[in-house]
């Protein structure tokens, strides 16, 4: 049915191929999950009946949240869709007022959009019922201002992958705020495991990676044998993605394999620096990634832009976060950056230009 690329944020983008099947059983399955959240949220389900249930398409068509997620999900429920050209957070808040839409769907990035762009006061934002998302995690900061910033507006994510046609384990709500780093309980028709190097399932509370099964699984990927006999294990999903599972079923992605540093022995999460650096008030966006090191193999690095008007010395961040996270886990090289980090189509920041751009840097002195 589909060949959708990954993103390709820490590797080479593949094709995934994925059948009839697959899509519309990821679709059913989203279906499944709104109404179980439903049944669980009477009052927010109540509260979202307030308007017409509409939808915002604020990423690529060719990327699977804005394809499947979204656009799919909308035409077999019949349910109205505002479609954007091109990201732009006053233009959002525009068409969200005059076409009082319900449901915001992005990245973590564009709802950060949202809350600092200078017409968020101004701007009647009252027919939301969820801004949610996914792609990257949330930082708990950004949870709680959704959370308090939108008059009916909850605050929701969902763990789906190219891979998954975008579906996945969900957190929304009053659970997104009681666990604001968990990405929600394992979702009905999938199954979710956590496994240790040798493909052996663990424990709960355990961490290792996360494995998927289920119906909505892509084929494989397009001309790419290798890649397809390595990600897909016995019917199983090979995520990339670190992270355990807890005793009510929560699913916690604590960073990608390929993103997390080993800084010296010890695994440094960057979603785990980057939810640190957040929680400083002058900060509007954060990226963490590593650089090579003679001695420790790898040391903690990020990028980050202020908020406009703000300012935030090197040494005032570190003394920051060493209040929140352990000492060796604080970024040894900080970056401020004047302009927006890079991001793909897809609203994602692309770590990887980043640690390409700052490692010729260094190599040049």
């Amino acid at each position: 049915a589909t060949i959708l690329y990954t993103s390709g944020t820490t590797g080479h983008p593949k094709g995934a191929v994925s059948t009839h099947r697959g899509v519309c059983s990821a679709l059913a399955a989203f279906g499944f999950m709104a109404i179980a959240n439903a049944l669980r949220s009477p009052k927010e389900a109540q509260a979202a009946a307030a308007f017409p249930t509409c939808f915002i398409l604020v990423v690529p068509l060719f990327h699977v949240t804005g394809c499947v997620a979204v656009m799919l999900s909308c035409f077999a429920a019949g349910y109205r869709l505002v479609m954007m050209y091109k990201w732009d957070a006053e233009r959002a808040l525009e068409l969200i007022e005059r076409e009082r839409v319900t449901r915001f769907i992005g990245v973590p990035t564009q709802a950060w959009d949202l809350l600092e762009s200078p017409d968020f006061a101004t701007r009647d934002t009252s027919s939301l019922a969820n801004v949610g998302g996914g792609g990257a995690p949330a930082p708990p900061e950004l949870v709680r201002r959704i959370d308090k910033s939108f008059s009916k507006g909850r605050p929701g994510i969902g763990y789906g992958m190219t891979e998954t046609n975008a579906y996945g384990p969900q957190n929304s709500g009053d659970d997104y705020l009681r666990k604001p780093t968990s990405t929600g309980r394992v979702a009905p028709s999938m199954q979710v495991r956590v496994t240790d190097d040798a493909g052996r399932e663990l424990p709960r509370g355990e961490v290792g990676e996360i494995w998927f099964r289920g119906p909505m699984l892509i084929r494989g990927y397009w001309n790419r044998p290798e890649a397809t006999a390595e990600t897909i294990v016995d019917g199983w999903l090979r995520t990339g993605d670190i992270g355990r599972i807890d005793d009510e079923g929560f699913v916690y992605v604590q960073d990608r394999a390929k993103d997390m540093v080993l800084r010296g022995g010890e695994n440094v999460y960057c979603a785990e620096v980057e939810a640190a650096i957040y929680e400083h008030p002058a900060v509007h966006e954060a990226a963490g990634f590593g650089l090579p090191h003679d001695r420790l193999g790898e040391e903690g690095a990020c990028a980050v832009l202020l908020k406009r008007g703000q300012k935030l010395a090197e040494r005032e961040l570190r003394d920051f976060l060493a209040q929140h996270i352990a000492q060796f886990k604080i970024p040894t090289i900080v970056e401020f950056r004047d302009e927006p980090l890079p991001r793909g189509a897809t609203g994602k920041i692309l770590k990887r230009q980043l640690r390409d751009e700052l490692t010729a840097v260094r190599a040049a002195g």
